[in-house]
């Protein structure tokens, strides 16, 4: 017979609180110090933010991991990519090290940009943790992004965020090293005999510098790696991989906890949605085209600078005079986007469904064209001018196109005959990118073959501003909106390169104001 023990505490009672006393408690919270650029992540911040800023920050460090992967699909080079990502991380993610200020990591602004770095990695950890695809691709290009910053990080600061690392590395003894010298010298290549002989060596498992490994730029014995102090960056990025990855499984472990929080999950569900398609919101400055007049008699001839989404539907509109509902309402407000008046929009309407009277335009069309552009609807409605124009994200995501519709993306819409069949409609015939975009449409990357087929129509036009300087990486970017496809097109094919930074500038100075 067991004997029951009345006097035992109930686990779920434990505390060295009690229990009802919890919730008047104060959690011990606070900011945290940021010694260093570089950061593994090791340890969640603490201290309360803003709900604005934990999904503004959230949102400009997925924009930059977008921007990554995009470099990395267009297989670009480690140095192209740094190029292009510079502008673009001290626009959205800047990180200042510790020498660009008298007072050191302690300076007010280092330790702003290092917070919201800070915070916005473990934001997006929290929202791609849901899926082992998510934090697949998650680990991958926050992999790139920790090493394109460590590789541009100075010497002298580089190396004291090394040491501060405690990694468990085995230093090679001068012994061994002498043992094994003629070996690390034909295993490492560009290596002097006097390097072998000056130069630190580590001793880790081959398993943890696969890369090198790969690359036969290690000597192996005995199931470890001799790597030298030169090519530490790939055991700080295994160590990084690493965390990061454990990181994620305890995050995934921990999501079911957030789901009593109405106010995080729907960011958090916005975010995870975004990192197919990142969302863009449309500026005034995507839609001015000082110099262009677009009227409704021009649409036909500028109709060839637009992206494949709203060309589908034009021609669509030419050869049927018609549009069902949706496609009616997402090429009204990419027209509205391009500059289209209210008035010059009714007019191009009403000439293009040709086969019905006035009457039947007037009580079934005329009425959704004015309450997209804001001219009548409630209060809300007319305060914000209308609708904005759709963003790839919300084509590729809501209101998927049904029989006989032809509203949404052709890259994810259409089946791979039908879009390629689209596409050399268009004039796209080239083999090389058709294939591309065939493989690209596979794995789900839609706005990188809609990118693709930009760059290759406009490939002349591309070389000639990077070639001038009028246009860099900043007005090169990746597009994620049908009305910058539109404005980008126009300038580069009207040889208007100073028209997008000009632009820039003016936006900037007006964000100063």
């Amino acid at each position: 017979m067991i004997r029951q023990e009345f006097n035992r505490i109930d686990p779920k009672r434990r505390s060295t609180i009690d229990y009802k006393k919890k919730q008047f408690t104060s959690p011990n919270y606070g900011e945290q110090e940021y010694p260093h650029r570089l950061n593994l992540y090791d340890i969640p911040p603490t201290a309360e933010i803003k709900l604005e800023d934990f999904e503004q920050w959230a949102i400009d460090r997925l924009r930059i991991l977008a921007e990554i992967e995009a470099c990395s699909f267009r297989n670009k080079t480690p140095t192209e990519t740094g190029e292009y990502m510079k502008p673009l991380l001290g626009k959205l993610l800047r990180l200042d090290p510790n020498s660009s200020s008298a007072q050191g990591h302690q300076d007010n602004r280092l330790r702003q940009e290092r917070r919201k770095d800070h915070y916005s990695h473990y934001i997006l950890r929290l929202a791609f943790s849901s899926t082992e695809d998510l934090r697949r691709r998650f680990a991958r290009l926050e992999e790139s992004l920790f090493k394109l910053r460590f590789q541009n990080e100075n010497a002298k600061e580089r190396q004291a965020f090394v040491e501060s690392l405690n990694f468990d590395w085995e230093m090679v003894t001068a012994e061994e090293k002498r043992e094994l010298a003629p070996q690390l010298l034909s295993a490492t290549p560009g290596l002097k005999k006097q390097d072998v002989d000056e130069a630190g060596w580590f001793k880790v498992d081959f398993e943890t510098v696969a890369e090198l490994v790969e690359n036969r730029r290690v000597l192996l014995r005995a199931g470890k790696a001799y790597v030298p102090v030169k090519d530490q960056m790939s055991l700080v990025l295994a160590g990084f991989r690493d965390r990061l990855e454990k990181g994620l499984e305890l995050t995934a472990r921990a999501l079911p906890r957030l789901d009593e929080d109405d106010r995080l999950t729907p960011i958090l569900n916005h975010l995870s949605k975004n990192f197919a398609t990142p969302d863009a919101g449309l500026a005034d400055s995507d839609t001015a085209l000082s110099d262009a007049s677009i009227r409704a008699s021009s649409i036909d001839a500028v109709s060839q600078h637009f992206p494949l989404c709203m060309r589908n539907l034009h021609m669509t509109l030419r050869k049927n005079s018609h549009l069902k509902h949706f496609g009616r309402f997402q090429y009204t407000l990419f027209l509205k986007g391009i500059g289209l008046s209210m008035d010059e929009c009714l007019t191009f309407w009403r000439h293009s469904f040709r086969l019905i009277t006035d009457d039947t335009f007037n009580k079934e069309y005329r009425y959704n064209i004015r309450h997209a552009y804001g001219d009548v609807g409630g209060d809300a409605i007319r305060r914000g001018r209308g609708y904005t124009p759709l963003s790839c994200q919300k084509i590729l995501t809501e209101h998927p196109p049904g029989s006989g519709e032809s509203h949404g993306c052709p890259y994810r819409h259409f089946s791979v005959d039908n879009l390629t069949a689209l596409l050399q409609a268009t004039g796209v015939g080239d083999r090389d990118v058709l294939q591309g975009v065939r493989e690209d449409v596979e794995k789900k990357r839609y706005h990188i073959a809609c990118n693709r087929v930009f760059d290759w129509a406009h490939r002349a036009d591309i070389q000639r501003v990077k070639r001038d300087g009028t246009w860099g990486a900043a007005e090169l970017d990746t597009i994620v909106h049908p009305n910058t496809y539109f404005k980008r097109a126009y300038l580069l094919s009207h040889g208007q390169g100073d028209g997008a930074r000009q632009q820039q500038q003016h936006d900037g100075d007006a964000m100063e104001m």
